[in-house]
């Protein structure tokens, strides 16, 4: 499985190293679960990539092409991060050694800090998949005598975003306001018309009023107005208080 950037056709430029790389199932996952911390990271000057691993094709309304066409609407309602797709199958999302090989690779040529992952605990087979791909990558990403992309490296911290399916109420380790960038998250979530307008009933609360009251939720339990939770399985580490609300 020798490997090189030739492996990733169309692949964007990095020219300097991404400071945070999302990584999503599926087209819209990333804006459904921290569309709000993407643009915030944006906004505060930070490099930004998301990573979708399918095309999230198909579904009942959706083509390939109105997939990308929305994922190109949303990206620029967020800010425009770096994007890229890395062409796996929606459905049959697997943690196999080759689809770990191929990420790890990603991880060495893009080298983010920070990798968001889906929250572990999922009722969707790809969610889970996506992230018991990510922790296998990031350990698999620092190996040195392998035939891996680029040169060994490991991203510093993984958190987990809730995109899930599951009936649950998150335990989250850390909320964060997204008070002024929750009409970004909303028009990011908006564009992809084929997943939350086409064929659902159009009587009130829409879905990205739903969303709404769930980021209402969060920001209520942090004292602010909009909120986006977060998990992490490591310990967070502060070099003071200064950001704390």
């Amino acid at each position: 499985m020798n490997a090189s950037q030739n492996d990733f056709p169309g692949l964007p430029d990095v020219t300097q190293p991404l400071d945070v790389l999302v990584v999503a199932p599926h087209p819209d996952d990333a804006e459904l679960g921290m569309g709000g911390a993407i643009c915030k990271m944006l906004q505060q000057g930070r490099r930004v990539g998301i990573l979708d691993l399918t095309s999230g094709e198909p579904t009942p309304h959706g083509t390939l092409e109105i997939r990308a066409s929305e994922t190109a609407i949303a990206n620029v309602a967020l800010g425009s991060p770096w994007r890229y797709n890395l062409g796996m199958r929606n459905r049959f999302l697997e943690a196999t050694l080759e689809n770990r090989h191929r990420l790890a690779g990603l991880f060495r040529l893009t080298r983010p800090r920070w990798i968001f992952a889906p929250y572990w605990s999922d009722a969707h087979p790809d969610h889970v998949a996506a992230t018991q791909l990510v922790e296998a990558a990031r350990f698999w990403s620092k190996l040195s005598k392998s035939d891996l992309a680029g040169q060994p490296y490991h991203p510093e911290r993984i958190y987990y975003y809730y995109c899930i399916h599951l009936k649950m109420v998150p335990q989250p380790s850390f909320i964060l306001d997204i008070t002024e960038q929750w009409p970004a998250k909303a028009a990011s979530i908006d564009a992809y018309q084929s997943q939350f307008v086409s064929g659902r009933s159009l009587e009130p609360p829409s879905f990205t009023e739903r969303l709404r009251e769930e980021a209402a939720f969060w920001g209520k339990a942090i004292g602010v107005r909009y909120g986006e939770p977060f998990a992490s399985k490591e310990p967070i580490g502060l070099k003071g208080f200064d950001s704390m609300i």
